[in-house]
């Protein structure tokens, strides 16, 4: 089975048609199937609708929250309530189109195990945030010390080994993409074009996204935190200049500016020497906070020569069991 997880809010608008979507590209794939939708709390009357939806159709799970988490936070309450072998994350105003779940779907039975949802163009009418997306995934891509998939959303499917390493992430400031990035697996990369919303406006404020976008920087770079070793460096290079220049001077005015001038940078990039060495200290505490592991095994491989004897050998051992208990009952 697969399943499908939506997060809901304010979206009376466009469930319905959203649904029967769903429904016609998931029954098109030839599999048995679920869709998770999660109500955010939802002020209008999204949750009535998906109830009358789930009395139709027993596809439909809904999972009512109590209150207004936010996007990751219905995500995550989607991803613990599914129960499909694969788990595709979409969004539920048509932006994420329901028919590529088939090509998601078709690439996950060919061996991927993250299919991840690349968007080729995308079609956004506001137009400040068109301007920014590409900026925020450049900037990301820059910084990022994990490979994460470009101009990709939450837009994918997970193999349930993913979607199991992914629960037991403990971090409460998530970024899907760059956590489904990190625990690794076998990849693949379905390219759409990214459509406008059918209906209504986004429910992300300006103020979420840049909260949003942080998360994104904060949980997978620590390049921000070691920025002040290159400000140490440039603060260094200047101070020896002035020194120079304070050491080649003819007038003693011009020697006594650069004199100031390069003691200021000096002491400056003590400063920020300090913060430097701060910084990584405070950077391997907030690995050690996060509890993220080690390593995780996909699967282990055993040679059949090595598994022969010990199979033999339960095989006697269940033997003697069951005639010991024959004689203990006569």
């Amino acid at each position: 089975m697969i399943s499908v997880v939506v997060p809901i809010y304010n979206e009376e608008e466009l469930i319905v048609r959203f649904h029967e979507a769903v429904s016609d590209a998931m029954n098109s794939a030839r599999t048995q199937w679920e869709v998770v939708y999660v109500d955010d709390g939802s002020a209008d009357s999204s949750l009535d609708l998906l109830r009358g939806l789930q009395s139709m159709d027993p596809h439909v799970v809904v999972v009512e929250l109590s209150r207004n988490w936010g996007h990751m936070g219905a995500i995550s309450a989607g991803l613990q309530t599914a129960h499909g072998a694969a788990v595709i994350l979409m969004d539920g105003d048509f932006q994420d189109p329901p028919e590529v779940l088939p090509r998601l779907i078709e690439a996950w039975r060919e061996g991927a195990e993250v299919v991840v949802g690349v968007r080729k163009s995308r079609q956004e009418k506001r137009k400040i945030l068109a301007k920014l997306f590409p900026l925020f995934y450049r900037v990301l891509g820059t910084l990022s010390d994990y490979p994460i998939p470009l101009n990709a959303g939450i837009f994918s499917l997970m193999s349930r080994k993913v979607v199991d390493s992914v629960n037991k992430m403990g971090e409460r400031n998530r970024y899907l993409p760059g956590l489904r990035a990190w625990v690794g697996y076998r990849n693949k990369v379905v390219f759409y074009d990214r459509q406008d919303r059918l209906a209504g406006d986004g429910k992300l404020s300006f103020i979420s996204r840049i909260k949003y976008a942080m998360d994104a920087i904060t949980s997978f770079s620590y390049k921000p935190l070691r920025l002040s070793f290159a400000l140490f460096c440039f603060a260094s290079f200047v101070a020896g200049l002035l020194t120079l220049s304070m050491l080649l001077s003819s007038s003693a005015m011009a020697t006594v500016g650069f004199g100031v001038g390069a003691a200021v940078f000096f002491v400056g990039g003590l400063l920020l020497l300090c913060l430097g060495v701060l910084g990584e200290y405070l950077g391997r505490v907030y690995d050690e906070v996060r509890s993220r592991p080690l390593s995780i095994i996909n699967r282990v491989h055993r040679a059949p020569s090595v598994l022969a004897p010990q199979v033999g050998m339960l095989a006697v051992q269940g033997d003697g069991y069951q005639n010991r208990n024959a004689t203990e009952a006569a």
